[in-house]
């Protein structure tokens, strides 16, 4: 009997630890889902648009175009719509919108998207047009 504490502590110490982190991705999905919607909406500013890039992905993006991203950005296939559904799970976030699938990383400037354009393959991890190394 003396054993039932601790391990039922544990329990609840873990089971706090988890309503902890929903809690701290729930307060994180209006950004997250703000980011996904700003830079999937094709009417929006293209510079506005690049800037919501992890610089590591802009680079990336910028390099496979052989164009300024304020240039590329306007001919990637995005047409907007309803977010589908957030996940975030520690620093890291996949928004679903109508169409697309949009993976994004949290940085000290806010949540950044790490990849863009993205669909789903069978067994692979997703293919994406705009992708970070």
């Amino acid at each position: 009997m003396v054993h039932a504490c601790p391990k039922r502590r544990g329990g609840v110490i873990i089971a706090a630890g988890a309503l902890l982190l929903t809690g701290c991705a729930s307060a994180h999905e209006p950004e997250v889902r703000q980011v996904a919607v700003t830079f999937e909406d094709p009417s929006g500013d293209p510079e506005e648009r690049c800037g919501l890039l992890a610089p590591a992905t802009l680079v990336a993006f910028e390099h496979s175009e052989s164009a300024p991203c304020a240039d590329a950005v306007q001919d990637l296939p995005l047409d907007g719509g309803d977010v589908e559904s957030v996940e975030i799970w520690g620093g890291d976030a996949q928004v679903k919108v109508a169409g697309d699938t949009v993976f994004l990383t949290e940085t000290d400037a806010g949540w950044r998207i790490t990849s863009a354009v993205c669909s789903p393959r069978a067994e692979a991890p997703y293919a994406c047009e705009v992708d970070g190394p």
